[in-house]
């Protein structure tokens, strides 16, 4: 039956370091991995130390460490560190292992053709929504976006879609937390969009992102709930302003995302 405290924490899986079980050695060769982003291949220990706030020999002893393990390598050119074949491994083994993503693609594509926009499945990641796979059906307009990468949380359908399946407790924790580290002007818009979308989807049934992430963007965005509960992953259409309206949102758009939710839930068996 596993842990129920477990599932609910993956829900919103901020670190707890100072639980017992928690292996701070651990966390932090993972987040020196988490510095390497699309578009940087190499960067040196100082970099590193610089976006992870440790120390410099700490830093040095990790990426050794991880290029001893295949998960960096060291290029003797620059001095520096890429991300190593071991990553790579990993990635494959996670999509090969999850099926969902499989399932929903032809799902994504046959939205996608016909409402003529963008559509993504994501999960949350850290602070931002990661992406696991994405249609792109406007001829005219294609989002620079593909699997693997991030996208806002709370100004986004898709991170929405997330926040609104958060059970009430969790959801408060997630306010708290993104308002402490908030600039205190802009966390009253924030704020009002993430709670405004939770009360759409209430409403609703899914909630929408109204030019909040890219003023020339409207979106929709719906969660998918494990059987078990102890995973959310969100469905998303993203569309111009030009050719989406919100009421095609409301009456068309969001109903559909919804049925093909539905669907793909059930193909999966609720598992995943």
């Amino acid at each position: 039956m596993g842990n129920p405290k477990r599932n609910t924490l993956s829900l919103l899986p901020t670190p707890i370091e100072d639980h017992p079980q928690f292996v701070t050695a651990l966390a932090r060769g993972m987040a020196v991995l988490r510095c390497f982003t699309r578009g940087e291949r190499y960067l040196g220990n100082q970099e590193i130390a610089q976006r992870t706030h440790l120390p410099k020999p700490t830093v040095s002893r990790l990426t050794f460490t991880l290029m001893q393990l295949g998960y960096l390598h060291y290029s003797v050119e620059f001095e520096k560190y890429s991300l190593g074949v071991g990553v790579l491994n990993l990635g494959h083994a996670f999509l090969q292992s999850y099926a969902v993503v499989d399932v929903a693609r032809p799902f994504l594509q046959a939205y996608a053709e016909y409402t003529q926009a963008a559509v993504m499945l994501g999960e949350f990641d850290g602070k931002q929504m990661i992406l696991l796979d994405i249609c792109q059906g406007d001829p005219l307009f294609q989002l620079r976006l593909e699997p693997g990468a991030r996208v806002a949380h709370g100004s986004t359908a898709l991170g929405r879609a997330h926040l609104a399946a958060l059970p009430a407790d969790l959801f408060a924790r997630y306010l708290d937390t993104t308002r402490a580290g908030c600039p205190p002007d802009q966390w009253p818009e924030i704020e009002a969009g993430i709670v405004s979308a939770r009360d759409d989807y209430e409403r609703y049934g899914f909630c929408l992102s109204l030019g909040d992430w890219a003023p020339d963007m409207f979106a929709v965005g719906v969660p998918m709930i494990s059987a078990d509960r102890s995973r959310i992953l969100a469905f998303n259409c993203s569309g111009r302003v030009s050719t989406v309206t919100r009421e095609q949102l409301l009456d068309d758009f969001g109903p559909r995302l919804v049925a093909m939710r539905d669907q793909v839930l059930d193909r999966v068996g609720g598992s995943f």
